[in-house]
């Protein structure tokens, strides 16, 4: 990305802070410093005033800063980031700062207090996760990229799915594959068989599979820090009345949202979607969590499709819808998409197949 880009980015939060009275920000959460500058690395700040924006880290990622950051004057000092901004002058008296409420321990609030005493400090929270959530043609291309990174690897383990090939082996393939055509796994992947797939977020086991079972693969890859999440549930060996019931109850949940996401629509509405026909269908109590996310440089950011949102749809949010259902001992099942919101439906980015598939 071009530095003018990152430039408009801190405009845009210029702007949104100038509206609650405030003169700018410290952003310490890595994510958001990544989205504001281009750093990648482990340890950065970024700080953006009416009189400039700064980038601040210590020694280890001079080099490193030099290379990826974009729009900010380069401060490098001591590990203490706020200890940095207060020796090189960067916060001049009485300005009005927001920090990251949610990111930032009662230790660095202290510390904060101690060395900028003449600084206001207001906590806000989401202010750049929501600013973020509307991608560019940049971020849409990098996500399109990641998950067809995520298609491609799907079809890589199928032959694996079969009886006596374990979680381990599958899970360890996938992340290899990731890595090999993209930045590594978006997230640690989730290959539960039969029983453990009763468990949202179960980890990989030595467990073989076994004939019958549910397999709830729930995997993707990490392209230029943009990261997919797709889920499918086929079936080792054979499937029952049963397995069938299931997977279509959760199919119908799954597409049932995807036809009502669409600029505009409250996030609570889409979660209502699945949730009110599996309700409906007698198994509400096995739908144990929301039906999802935004995605982008986090695997879970905002908004969220859940009864407690009271966020609207925009367009260009990219997002996940992933019912699911669970039965302790026998298994689960749960879908997942990443969609693109557009002002008249949303778009569907992945192309693995949502039939059910029985594998033997």
């Amino acid at each position: 990305m071009s530095e003018s880009h990152f430039i408009r980015r801190q405009d845009s939060l210029k702007s949104i802070l100038s509206t609650e009275g405030l003169d700018g920000m410290f952003i310490t959460h890595l994510p958001n410093v990544r989205y504001i500058c281009g750093f990648t690395g482990s340890a950065g700040s970024c700080l953006v005033t009416p009189n400039g924006s700064y980038f601040l880290s210590d020694g280890r990622y001079a080099e490193q800063a030099s290379q990826e950051v974009k729009g900010c004057a380069i401060h490098i000092g001591t590990h203490n980031h706020f200890e940095t901004a207060q020796i090189d002058g960067l916060i001049p008296n009485g300005l009005s700062l927001a920090f990251e409420k949610d990111r930032v321990t009662v230790s660095e609030f202290d510390t904060m207090q101690s060395l900028l005493p003449k600084t206001k400090w207001q906590g806000t929270s989401l202010v750049l996760e929501k600013l973020a959530a509307v991608k560019d043609d940049i971020e849409i291309e990098a996500l399109r990229t990641a998950v067809e990174i995520t298609d491609e690897a799907y079809e890589k383990i199928l032959p694996m799915l079969k009886v006596g090939t374990t979680e381990k082996q599958v899970a360890n393939t996938l992340s290899a594959f990731y890595l090999e055509h993209g930045d590594g796994e978006a997230y640690p992947p989730i290959v539960a068989g039969g029983p453990n797939g009763a468990l949202p977020h179960a980890q990989p086991s030595e467990r073989p599979f076994e004939k019958g079972d549910f397999i709830v693969i729930d995997a993707a890859a990490k392209y230029a820090g943009y990261h997919a999440d797709m889920t499918r549930t086929p079936v080792v060996g054979e499937a029952s009345e049963r397995h069938h019931e299931v997977y279509a109850l959760v199919k119908e949940s799954q597409q049932r949202g995807l036809n009502v996401a669409k600029a505009g629509v409250p996030c609570k509405d889409v979660d209502s979607a699945c949730r009110d026909y599996i309700n409906e269908m007698g198994f509400g109590e096995y739908f144990i969590h929301g039906t999802g996310h935004g995605i982008g440089l986090e695997i879970h950011t905002w908004p969220r499709f859940s009864q407690l949102s009271d966020e609207i749809l925009e367009e260009n949010n990219v997002m996940t819808i992933e019912p699911g259902v669970y039965f302790a001992d026998w298994g689960g099942v749960r879908i997942e998409d990443d969609v693109i919101i557009n002002k008249d439906r949303c778009e569907v980015m992945n192309r693995t197949t949502k039939d059910l598939m029985v594998l033997n």
